[in-house]
């Protein structure tokens, strides 16, 4: 709807030569969009150092832009009606005898059980953590799981189709900050494919350490020394489709086990050819020097990021957990806003879609609770008065 309020991170200069080659091959690169306190005008305004351990590491100046430097701390600094338990764990949660409003949140906080309450409960724990929580809370008044009378809890599991693909430059890649660049024209389809294929974008740079892990082991260590140098790493994504049977489920001794089988795959086969195909006018090599010059990895079943749509929104209550607000249809109190609401997965990291989400249900809950007028927290059981935490 608008411009973005700060000017993209710009690319170095191997990364904006991949651009210009992209362009030159009919494409339309963009800048990805990323979250980070940097400042290229004015350095020393910023936080971010743009060192070559930004993507998939924690940030230790702050320079990420994550939940809890943007949205935690601040919350905490300036609300002083809320409060973060730490080392905690959510039980399970409890109904009234109607088995419509949840009365109760059991915690587990370092090895002692405490009881909450509140007017609204939010769950937020992430696709597999909110399933389960919910599997876990089942009942005399919910036997198959809070707020599952659909049957849908759990099911329906996505985690995109990923794979990491390292290119091997024809010039040394001295690129530290890679992670600047995106492409998304086979997003919708390609001339020979009316299949969605999906996203590709730049993964921070790999060294050798990196390497080594996904390199056959008898890779000589000057091949890893040449393909540290010269590495140039993509991020693919394909979208995952919607399958009841891609489910989370609870064993009799509350583990949590996963079951997913792979579908949409073709279209992810063909979104690696096509970036493979180019890889001459990108300047890579295109011949097997060295042996191994192109490597590409589909990140396996252990690889949950991205995980969505275990308690689907809709507005049938036989065929979805929640309603259009993200609110349970079988518990009026209880919303959950983590990617779990998703029907589809799209083929782009969810995060951004989660957290604006989040807003939409944030102003609903407002707007409910304001229509009651003021309410109060709920006392914390045991009769000490103290007003109910707010929990993540």
């Amino acid at each position: 709807s608008g411009p973005f309020p700060h000017p993209a991170v710009s690319h170095e200069p191997r990364i904006q030569q991949l651009a210009d080659d992209f362009a030159r091959a009919g494409h339309h690169p963009f800048h990805l969009p990323i979250g980070i306190d940097l400042n290229e005008s004015d350095p020393e305004a910023g936080r971010c150092v743009r060192c070559d351990r930004f993507d998939g590491f924690p940030c230790l100046t702050d320079g990420k832009s994550d939940a809890h430097v943007r949205c935690v701390r601040p919350a905490l600094r300036n609300h002083e009606n809320l409060t973060l338990l730490t080392h905690a764990r959510v039980e399970r949660l409890e109904t009234d005898s109607s088995g419509s409003t949840i009365t109760k949140v059991i915690i587990d906080r370092s090895g002692s059980l405490d009881e909450y309450s509140a007017d609204i409960v939010v769950s937020s724990c992430g696709a597999i953590n909110s399933a389960a929580l919910l599997l876990r809370s089942a009942s005399e008044q919910h036997p198959n799981g809070l707020a599952n009378s659909s049957d849908q809890v759990g099911r329906n599991y996505m985690a995109h189709i990923n794979s990491g693909v390292v290119a091997v430059s024809q010039t040394a890649n001295q690129t530290k900050f890679q992670k600047t660049l995106g492409v998304n024209d086979y997003y919708w389809g390609a001339p020979d494919s009316e299949l969605p294929l999906g996203h590709i974008q730049m993964l921070a740079k790999s060294d050798r350490d990196i390497l080594r892990s996904g390199a056959p082991w008898f890779a000589p260590p000057f091949a890893l020394d040449y393909l540290a140098r010269h590495a140039i790493d993509f991020w693919l994504t394909t979208e995952d489709l919607p399958r009841p049977e891609n489910r989370i489920t609870l064993d009799r001794a509350g583990k949590i086990h996963l079951a997913k089988t792979y579908a949409n795959q073709e279209p992810h086969r063909r979104l690696l050819g096509k970036l493979k195909d180019l890889l001459g006018p990108l300047g890579c090599h295109t011949t097997a020097i060295p042996r191994f010059s192109v490597l590409d990895q589909q990140i396996p079943l252990a690889g949950i990021a991205h995980a969505c749509g275990t308690a689907r929104f809709g507005t049938d209550p036989a065929t979805s957990v929640l309603d259009v607000h993200c609110k349970a249809h079988d518990v009026d109190n209880l919303y959950v806003v983590d990617t779990s609401f998703f029907p589809s997965s799209s083929a782009v990291n969810p995060a951004l879609t989660a957290m604006a989400n989040a807003l939409r249900v944030g102003e609903h809950i407002s707007e409910r609770l304001n229509a009651r007028g003021s309410v109060q927290p709920a006392a914390e059981p045991g009769g000490n008065g103290k007003p109910a935490e707010v929990l993540p």
